[in-house]
């Protein structure tokens, strides 16, 4: 789809338009003018016979060029995906005590360090990759690296703890993703949180918090609701019901411009990763495609110049 990047320019359609008009109000009135030679041979050796649409011709290729040539200078633009070299991914994961349910096989916790740890492996060499764990209180397990045996020893080595800090799980990813040295031009490279988690946030600062932290960094917070609401654990001796939080987490991803996942299984995980690792790859770009408009421009300014030489002998 083409959108337009400077859209104050179709403000000069006005003038293109009223050029059209004159030039129809030119022709009614050169017809009238024309009635009143009472010399009907002598009127047709002053007139050019030339059929009335092609007359017409040439000064309407005028006009379209003029119109297409305002379309130009709106820059329009269509939306690419461009391979990114370098970005930062951090991976939040969720080790609440819910995590330990067995609706996924073998729980949800193990489930998640499998996956997680395959789609750390399949990553593009040149990504920074942080893992950040969070129950009660969230924190930076590794800070973003390329070493990649690091991220996955620091996954299969998460424990599980009491309570769920969604929204701090935010703040500290992108806290981390600021430790990421930036490019020689000072830019940092383009950033991206994946959260996974299976439960309602019970301590902490807000999701809605978070996100607008993260939109306001411009940094997308991909989510994964994981588990089913049939999911139970054993807590001093009795079930406790463990159902995920589908709503907050995809209005998380929502407000941040991320995607937003369930998944009920383990090789569902595994797919929702593979998603977004393709998805990571690429960035989508504006390009701009003004020239096309510039160039179809000028071909139908010289068929109208072409044409007027051609039948009139005159460019005008």
């Amino acid at each position: 789809m083409i959108r337009l990047l400077e859209p104050a320019w179709l403000l000069a359609l006005i003038p293109v338009a009223i050029l059209a008009g004159v030039y129809v109000w030119a022709q009614f009135a050169r017809q009238r003018v024309a009635v009143r030679f009472a010399n009907a041979s002598l009127l047709a050796k002053l007139v050019p016979r030339i059929p009335g649409w092609r007359r017409h011709l040439p000064a309407g290729l005028l006009v379209i060029a003029l119109a297409v040539l305002v379309g130009g200078m709106t820059r329009p633009a269509v939306d690419v995906d461009e391979p990114q070299e370098r970005a930062t991914v951090i991976l939040a994961i969720d080790v609440s005590l819910s995590m330990m349910a067995t609706d996924v096989d073998p729980t949800r916790i193990d489930a998640a360090k499998a996956a997680a740890a395959d789609f750390v492996a399949e990553l593009p060499e040149q990504y920074n990759v942080g893992l950040v764990s969070f129950a009660g209180y969230a924190s930076v397990v590794v800070p973003p690296t390329k070493n990649r045996a690091e991220v996955t020893t620091a996954i299969n080595g998460l424990t599980l703890a009491e309570a769920t800090a969604t929204g701090d799980a935010v703040f500290a990813s992108l806290q981390a993703v600021q430790q990421v040295m930036a490019d020689e031009t000072g830019q940092l490279a383009p950033a991206r949180i994946l959260l996974l988690s299976d439960g309602y946030r019970t301590a902490g600062r807000t999701v809605e918090e978070a996100g607008e932290a993260a939109a306001a960094a411009e940094i997308p917070v991909s989510t994964v609701a994981f588990g089913t609401d049939e999911g139970v654990i054993e807590l001093d001796e009795e079930l406790v019901s463990v159902p995920v939080d589908r709503e907050a987490l995809a209005g998380l991803a929502e407000a941040t411009g991320g995607d937003y996942y369930e998944a009920v299984t383990a090789d569902q995980l595994r797919a929702v990763y593979e998603d977004m690792g393709s998805s990571l790859g690429y960035r989508t770009i504006a390009e701009d495609v003004s020239q096309w408009f510039i160039g179809t421009a000028m071909i139908l300014l010289f068929a109208a110049a072409g044409l007027s030489l051609a039948w009139t002998s005159r460019l005008t």
